[in-house]
């Protein structure tokens, strides 16, 4: 018999998820994909054929002969072409957990287009699989049904997001990959120039400095959807390479950039997941944001703020509260309802987890039968104790944990606590979107590493023009006009008003004591272009794949990446990064130097 293959007879009638209902005896159809699973019974061969639209079930029947005998050596995730006729299951074999539960195909012929070897994970059991495994086989973890969703959904938000900023006026416009070094924050990746032995391009960390020299030259608006890369320490929220949706816009304010992405993020909700959002959305500065929730990123579906307990401390005779106080510290709580339910045990471990985070100590109370408890009652007069119930608001059965110290840093070790118990204590809507911008971010702060002041930003945000005067006399007291945009406590973007006064920039660069012919080597074609006529100008980045995880309801941006990297930035499918030729290093004039280095790690240099 001459082999068959696969040709236009074999192309698929219908995907496996939308095989049409059947009429009288039902239509004839092919089908194209992979063999999700196989059951033999009664004489009656059952497979589960899969593409990405779903599963239909197919019936092999002994009396196709030949081809139900070669039907039975089919195994899981071999691809098939199958030809056949659909037709309703016999009443009680209906399988209501399908989108085609109701209907089934009734195989005439097949075709073997690809078999597979023993897998090392059957892909409905990935979600119970380590998620290692499941990156060195990446190719079969993207056939689970919830990474074919997720990649899906993230086409869906780039493909809005085009749509709604093409529609606003915006240009698309593609900046260098290759770029120049300009270490400030994160560690660059550095590509190695051949033809210029010795120096190195850096992959871009943000395309910040060029899209602001789009502006420079009158584009008006810019966007892109961008690669961008940072060779730092990562997270299940950061990779080595991310996307971001950039923008740019001559001419504008805060409040222009803030209202056109509130209106963005509305579309694509009511696009994506069908809700429609309430705007505008709440805003708080930065110092606020610390104050009442212990983060510059508040989660706000948590209904509990930390509360300011300094004038019940400041005056009694517990000594390092009293003092913490005094000495221009603070002391702040947070009220836990039912609290007074949680064990020694569990109030240790508190105590404990807050000693992580920095604080000196953890001390707890509660209302139980109208009495206030806790180890630190007796250094409270029955005055005090009223005032602290009254304070913190306890009610019957709460509790409360009190630290005490500089005020950021015990703000945000509460703020780490709040997250931590989380919907344990507060209660979380289901399925609620709270979105947040944060503003008036401090302009600088200062590295005790470097003993000199860094940008909290970049060095391009421009400072509250009120707080210019400051920016000499006082860095550290400076706003900046920068904006986040949070999203259930996650960072989902964050942009500024950037400086388009070279003066303005020279003065940044002197308070970060960059000396003069450091500012020119590396930015001086920036403020050469700031001087050549400049708008104002602003902008955002939001991070799409922290934005795509958030709609996807995952916990980490691996699982909304197509090939993303392990937290030790390895991919590890291909075995990236790897060993490379001795002679692609020659041709670089690259010598490793691995004396300080581990086995796992190297450093080079040029000659």
């Amino acid at each position: 018999m001459k082999p068959r293959h696969f040709d236009s007879t074999w192309k698929r009638s219908s995907y496996c998820g939308q095989i049409p209902a059947p009429e009288g005896d039902g239509p004839a159809v092919v089908l194209n994909g992979w063999l999700r699973r196989r059951r033999d019974l009664g004489g009656i061969i059952f497979l589960e054929l899969w593409d990405h639209t779903g599963v239909v079930q197919v019936v092999f029947n002994p009396e196709l002969g030949c081809i139900y005998e070669r039907a039975k050596s089919l195994r899981n995730e071999y691809v098939l072409a199958i030809r056949g006729q659909v037709r309703e299951r016999p009443e009680g074999t209906e399988n209501p957990s399908m989108p085609t539960g109701d209907r089934e195909v009734v195989a005439e012929d097949f075709l073997l287009l690809s078999p597979a070897r023993p897998l090392p994970f059957e892909i409905s059991e990935a979600d119970r699989v380590d998620e290692n495994l499941r990156l060195r086989s990446r190719y079969l973890d993207l056939r689970r049904p919830s990474m074919q969703r997720n990649l899906r959904i993230r086409s869906e938000v780039t493909t809005f997001t085009r749509a709604f900023l093409t529609g606003e006026g915006f240009v698309e416009v593609e900046t260098p990959m290759l770029t120049k070094s300009t270490p400030e924050g994160a560690r660059d990746y550095l590509v190695p120039a051949r033809v210029t032995p010795g120096r190195f391009f850096a992959l871009p960390q943000s395309p910040q400095i060029f899209k602001q020299i789009l502006m420079i030259g009158g584009l008006d608006r810019y966007f892109q959807i961008v690669r961008c890369f940072r060779d730092e320490d990562l997270r299940a929220d950061r990779q080595p390479e991310f996307t971001q949706i950039d923008l740019e816009m001559s001419f504008i304010t805060e409040e222009e950039i803030i209202t056109l992405m509130e209106r963005h993020m509305m579309g694509l909700f009511e696009r994506i997941m069908k809700v429609s959002l309430e705007t505008p959305f709440p805003r708080i500065t930065w110092r606020d944001a610390v104050n009442r929730f212990g983060s510059d990123k508040p989660d706000l579906r948590i209904r509990s703020e930390i509360l300011d307990l300094d004038g019940v401390f400041e005056g009694c005779s517990f000594d390092a509260f009293r003092k913490a106080v005094e000495g221009g510290g603070t002391a702040r709580g947070l009220h836990l309802p039912g609290g007074a339910s949680l064990s020694r045990r569990e109030l240790a471990d508190l105590e404990v987890r807050a000693k992580e985070l920095g604080a000196n100590g953890l001390a707890p109370f509660s209302l139980k039968e109208g009495a206030l408890k806790g180890p630190l009652v007796k250094f409270l007069s029955a005055e005090e104790q009223k005032s602290l119930i009254m304070a913190s608001r306890l009610n019957e059965g709460d509790a409360l944990v009190v630290a005490a110290g500089p005020w950021r840093e015990t703000c945000e070790v509460l703020g780490h606590i709040r997250l931590e118990l989380g919907g344990r204590v507060y209660p979380v809507k289901e399925g609620e979107w709270a979105f947040l911008w944060v503003t008036d971010f401090p302009l600088l702060e200062w590295d005790d590493e470097g003993s000199r002041w860094t940008a909290v930003h970049h060095p391009f945000t421009s400072p509250n023009l009120d707080d210019l005067d400051l920016l000499s006399e006082d860095p550290g007291k400076v706003r900046s006009r920068a904006y986040d945009l949070v999203l259930n406590g996650t960072e989902v973007g964050g942009g500024s008003i950037r400086i388009h006064d070279p003066a303005v920039q020279q003065r940044m660069f002197e308070v970060m004591s960059f000396t003069p012919e450091r500012t020119r080597e590396r930015f001086g074609f920036l403020l050469d272009a700031l001087a050549s006529g400049t708008p104002p100008h602003g902008g955002i980045a939001l991070g799409l794949d922290r934005l795509v995880m958030l709609l996807c309801g995952v916990h980490s941006i691996r699982d909304v990446i197509a090939f993303p990297k392990t937290q030790k930035a390895q991919c590890l499918m291909s075995g990236a990064p790897s060993e490379v030729d001795p002679g692609q290093l020659s041709d670089l004039h690259i010598a490793l130097d691995l004396s300080g280095g581990d086995d796992e790690c190297a450093s080079g240099g040029a000659e």
